[in-house]
């Protein structure tokens, strides 16, 4: 599946404030509150952040033309490194 470079940059946007978001939402939180509270909050925390870096691994792999299993030009070499495959012979000119 393609993505579009619109879409990865939003989704490493979105990761990027959520990681922010749920980081400041941890220090923020005031004394005084039964430990129940701080456990739930911490749970919730925990797992918005590895939601965060989900998403934003995902986008950035869009961002690098990563996200088809083929390579970001559709060969089995996403990197063009090797040439053509073992028993391909180039057609003669």
């Amino acid at each position: 599946m393609q993505m579009s470079r619109k879409i990865a940059g939003f989704l490493v946007g979105v990761a990027a404030f959520m990681i922010f978001e749920w980081i400041n939402l941890g220090f923020n939180l005031a004394d005084g509150h039964p430990t129940s509270f701080y456990v739930v909050h911490g749970v919730l925390v925990a797992v918005n952040i590895l939601l965060a870096l989900v998403i934003g691994t995902i986008g950035v792999r869009g961002l690098r033309g990563l996200g088809s299993p083929r390579g970001p030009r559709g060969s089995s070499d996403p990197r063009g490194l090797h040439g053509p495959a073992e028993g391909v012979q180039r057609p003669k000119v």
